[in-house]
């Protein structure tokens, strides 16, 4: 058969087309890179064009051209670059309000100030006396009905504007190894310290699994870096990766992202930056269940032996925190998913080494030939208040416990005339083994230990629930209803969810939300408005150590730190990413 030029023509073009299309990295499209409508769109152009210039026997030798330099750049692309970018920016604005704050009264606070009289305990202050010495009292207090109920007081910040850039890399050697990475920094307009007063709450403090998903200043941070090995082992494919981990934002966090998923945790128990590694295997092929998949976890939470001012001491005693754990894919068909996680931590600390503003250092000291004069060796606790706002680096002194957590996810959709609704439920369970109170001073001052008070070390089991749909919208707009439920003894290591208030994921009470979702183009640039409104029905929301307790019963002494009841938070973001 005899090929005219015309025609040879004809299919170079359209061969071109093609190779542009399925071959082509997406970089070599005019207009949006990661749109792949526009470059469908552009190719049904290209096609029409041949089309007429077939119809009117005109050929020119310009578009040819045209289409030839940019397979020549395309191909340069895909020689010369290894790494491959994209940008995810926000700019948000959020106004937040506290209703009925509780703190202890100035008296209280004042107490751990004054200077204790060991002539008349009753009528002095803390400052310098022994541990039974303040524990005496304090009992004496509570059996007079001496202690007062905590203050109430409402705390408002009409309005805190943040950034939040991420750099998202990845690069491919060849089908068998990967790299992914993340560089991201989040910073408050206005403030770039990078460490926060606090509160009482742990994200608080600037620590190593929150320092770039939560507001830390202006400095660019390493979020995650990891390689992935992948194979397969007859029917079944396997991978194995190591490195900092995806982590955060997993599961069901993409529907009020309006994202993909984010990580492969469950971010209904674990969503915190951590350092580790990972064995997947595909197990549709070798089970017939659709999306079947299994993966082994490890983490190491907390590194004792280096950086702290007791790594090489002979009193180093205190142990790393290791997790491990699994995430399975039970099914998945693509409309209709269930996943399984469950995790274990060995040797929880009594916090992590990190950065805060404490509104009070506490330290003991043994002194003898004074006034609290402890022959014996019984240390004297001292109270200073931090009033120069220094920074303090936080250490933990104590493992005090194991922690297992389990959750199960269910995510489908209801077709519609023209969409879909998305959906999605999970119920979580978490569980609490104290070893021992905490030797940090102040913590073992009240018998603090894992979710516990007083040296009272109990197992304790907790339970959550989180439920959400997101509904279709005119102009392909989005509209996500969320709700949140945790028990009192529900503990879960959410701590990097990106809030200002605090994870959802870990409240011992209730949260609803509301937002809507306006794409302006797709998914590359959106705005989203919404409101949350927490409703704390227990202490510690997040926090391991002590006792929760029901807010509506605490007294002055059990405000210390401010106790948060209620939160009104109304928001406005704009996303753009490319």
């Amino acid at each position: 058969m005899k090929i005219t030029r015309k025609q040879g023509i004809s299919g170079l073009i359209i061969g071109v087309c093609m190779l542009m299309a399925f071959c082509l990295p997406p970089a070599v499209a005019q207009g949006n890179p990661d749109n792949p409508d526009a470059l469908r769109e552009e190719i049904r152009a290209l096609r029409e064009k041949v089309e007429k210039l077939e119809k009117d026997n005109e050929w020119n030798t310009e578009d040819i051209d045209s289409l030839l330099d940019r397979l020549d750049k395309a191909e340069l692309h895909t020689a010369t670059d290894r790494v491959s970018f994209d940008i995810d920016f926000r700019t948000s604005a959020e106004s937040i309000h506290y209703d009925d704050i509780r703190m202890a009264p100035q008296p209280i606070i004042g107490a751990f100030f004054t200077p204790f009289n060991p002539t008349n305990p009753a009528a002095s202050g803390f400052n310098g006396a022994t541990q039974a010495q303040i524990q005496g009292a304090l009992a004496n207090m509570a059996a007079g009905g001496m202690i007062p109920p905590a203050g109430k007081s409402d705390a408002d910040n009409d309005i805190i504007y943040t950034n939040r850039l991420r750099l998202n890399m990845m690069a491919r050697f060849n089908n068998h190894l990967s790299f992914g990475g993340r560089l991201a920094a989040y910073k408050v307009f206005g403030d770039s310290t990078g460490v926060k007063f606090n509160r009482g709450e742990l994200n608080d403090i600037t620590l190593d699994g929150n320092t770039t998903s939560l507001p830390h200043g202006d400095t660019v941070r390493m979020e995650r870096a990891y390689f992935v090995y992948a194979n397969e082992f007859g029917e079944m494919p396997y991978s194995f990766s190591a490195g900092r981990r995806p982590s955060t934002e997993g599961p069901p966090l993409e529907y009020r992202n309006y994202d993909m998923v984010g990580g492969s945790p469950l971010a209904t128990i674990i969503n915190w930056q951590f350092d580790g590694a990972s064995l997947s295997f595909g197990l549709e092929q070798v089970t017939g269940i659709p999306g079947a998949s299994f993966k082994l976890c490890y983490g190491l939470g907390y590194e004792s032996d280096w950086g702290n001012s007791g790594s090489l001491t002979p009193q180093a005693d205190l142990e790393d925190v290791h997790m491990f754990g699994f995430i399975s894919d039970l099914y998945d068909n693509g409309t209709t998913s269930l996943m399984f996680n469950y995790a274990h931590a060995w040797d929880i600390t009594d916090g992590f080494a990190g950065l805060t503003v404490m509104p009070f250092i506490v330290a003991t000291e043994d002194r003898t030939g004074g006034p609290g004069d402890t022959p014996d060796g019984t240390p004297e606790y001292y109270f200073s208040p931090n009033s120069g706002g220094f920074i303090s680096r936080m250490e933990p002194s104590t493992n005090i416990g194991d922690w297992d957590a389990a959750s199960l996810l269910l995510r489908s959709q209801i077709p519609t005339a023209n969409d879909h609704i998305d959906w999605f439920i999970s119920g979580s369970w978490s569980r609490t083994d104290p070893t021992q109170v905490s030797e940090n001073p102040f913590y073992n001052l009240l018998g603090t230990g894992l979710l516990s008070s007083n040296g009272d070390l109990e197992e304790r089991d907790g339970y959550a629930v989180w439920a959400g749909t997101v509904l279709p919208m005119p102009y392909k707009g989005r509209l996500g209803l969320e709700y949140n439920w945790g028990s009192k003894y529900w503990l879960s290591f959410t701590g990097a969810e990106d809030s200002l208030i605090g994870s959802k994921a870990a409240t011992r009470g209730q949260v609803y939300e509301a937002y809507y979702i306006q794409p302006i183009f797709d998914r590359n640039f959106f705005v989203k408005l919404g409101t949350q409104f927490y409703d704390y029905e227990y202490t510690g929301s997040g926090n391991p150590l002590g006792k929760p307790m029901e807010i509506s019963d605490i007294n002055a002494l059990d405000a210390i730190f401010p106790v948060t009841d209620e939160v009104w938070n109304y928001y406005l973001s704009a996303t753009v990413r490319f």
